[in-house]
């Protein structure tokens, strides 16, 4: 539970996407927020800085010299490590210290709260519940990992949204197990793949959260990997298998869906299957909590989608840029199916997201790749992601690119961005895809000017 009185919290590692929407959150409800990162600190004029300033949240060094005896309490990202000078300070004062998911789960206590979970798609389904829930006027609290680009501002980066009812919707990761702490009301499992852990590592979590599930759980009945979960008595949506939410009369466009349910008819303003899923997956938890199929139709169209995912920088005669955030085996698969009803000759854009993650999903990266990438088609990949800490880089994107490569697929490995630029002119198609480092957005704008420069 979290307390009604206002708090002085600190916030390390600030600029995460996790923390950022806690930070954004309880500074909205009243609290005293500061807050630091190491980004920050490199980056004086980062745009995420400055939009925690303008709503009134204070930004210091990660130095620790920011922290005081006058904080009730320091939170801070998995990311920061225990020997950090913030890390220190807090604990040499004796304030009480929070990691991020331990603290998200406290405010879930507080509230009537709604869990998204899965591998792949729980930043957006949790964004495009809330912005529903919110058109519907249910005035949902909403802490999220994605930016949803409706609930954007100059003060708000889009991933958090407090409201006046006692509904929360919280994206809630299965990477640092965490996840088992949460006792929602309501919990929402999208799909079971490969990610962080292996799939019976996870599979075990999920079944942990639906046990602590106080009301319903509601379960993608088209899941493989999903079937084995026993716990509860779950309510299930689909496109295939026969389920209490079932799509039907599909219509995949371009660059949205047309669908039905129950004979009510939807229309989604985003592309492709897992994105049919994701909106199956709200409808079913809306329609479970009283709200009409009708007036969840009627709003449908209104979600414009979170940052990074599927983001269209370029759409014009035969030249196509996207932005996408897919750095898993499954959101990999999903992303390439799609934009393969889109063009011919795309050139793939990969950045891997850390060496753990890579070491333990390279033999899936090979396999996904060298099954999605046609013959006209081209993989960049840039080197791993690193963001510091004491992980062995023991394995680079040259490793994946040799496997890639040995199943007749046309792949390479570019060092340097700049050298990605230089050739741009064989493609008019360009994905660039990668999670965590946020400059792969800004990469891909640079592409897409770059690209429609041509004559």
């Amino acid at each position: 539970m979290i307390s009604k009185r206002p708090l002085k919290i600190f916030f390390s590692g600030i600029g995460g996407s996790g923390l950022s929407a806690i930070a954004g959150f309880m500074a909205d409800k009243g609290h005293i927020v500061f807050g630091s990162d190491r980004e920050f600190d490199v980056t004086s004029c980062h745009p995420s800085k400055m939009a925690f300033q303008s709503r009134g949240i204070t930004i210091v060094p990660q130095n620790g010299n920011g922290i005081d005896e006058t904080f009730d309490l320091a939170v801070f990202s998995t990311a920061v490590e225990p020997d950090r000078p913030d890390f220190k300070k807090a604990a040499s004062l004796g304030i009480s210290v929070k990691t991020r998911p331990d603290y998200l789960a406290d405010i879930s206590a507080s509230f009537n709260t709604v869990a998204v979970s899965g591998t792949s798609g729980k930043s957006t389904v949790s964004g495009m519940l809330a912005f529903l829930m919110s058109r519907l006027g249910l005035k949902p609290n909403f802490i999220g990992g994605g930016r949803v680009k409706q609930f954007k501002s100059a003060a708000s980066s889009g991933n958090s949204l407090t409201g006046d009812s006692d509904y929360l919707v919280i994206e809630a990761c299965e990477s640092d197990g965490s996840i088992v702490n949460y006792r929602p009301q309501y919990s929402v499992i999208l799909n079971l793949a490969l990610d962080h852990h292996s799939v019976d590592k996870t599979a075990k979590m999920f079944e942990t959260l639906m046990k602590n599930t106080m009301k319903k759980i509601l379960i993608n009945a088209d899941d493989k990997n999903l079937r084995g979960l026993t716990a509860g008595n779950p309510v299930t949506f689909s496109i295939r298998n026969p389920s209490h939410y079932m799509a039907d009369e599909v219509v995949y466009r371009p660059f949205s869906t047309n669908f039905a349910v129950h004979g009510t008819r939807f229309s989604l303003s985003l592309p492709g299957k897992f994105n049919l899923y994701n909106a199956l997956s709200c409808i079913a938890l809306l329609s479970e909590i009283g709200v009409s199929m009708k007036a969840i139709a009627d709003v449908m169209p209104e979600f414009q989608g979170i940052d990074r995912r599927f983001d269209i920088h370029l759409n014009e005669r035969n030249r196509l840029v996207i932005d996408d955030y897919a750095h898993n085996p499954h959101k990999i698969a999903s992303l390439m199916e799609t934009v393969k009803h889109l063009r011919e000759d795309v050139c793939y854009i990969f950045q891997p997201h850390g060496f753990g993650p890579t070491r333990l999903m390279k033999k899936e990266y090979i396999e996904t790749f060298s099954e999605n990438l046609r013959d006209s088609d081209h993989l960049i990949l840039l080197p791993i992601y690193y963001a510091g800490g004491t992980a062995g880089k023991d394995i680079s994107s040259h490793d994946l690119a040799s496997g890639i490569m040995a199943m007749g697929k046309s792949v390479e490995v570019i060092e340097d961005r700049k050298d990605v630029l230089r050739k741009l002119h064989k493609y008019g198609n360009y994905v660039i895809f990668g999670a965590r480092d946020e400059t792969l957005s800004d990469f891909a704008k640079e592409i897409a000017n770059a690209v429609r420069a041509w004559k």
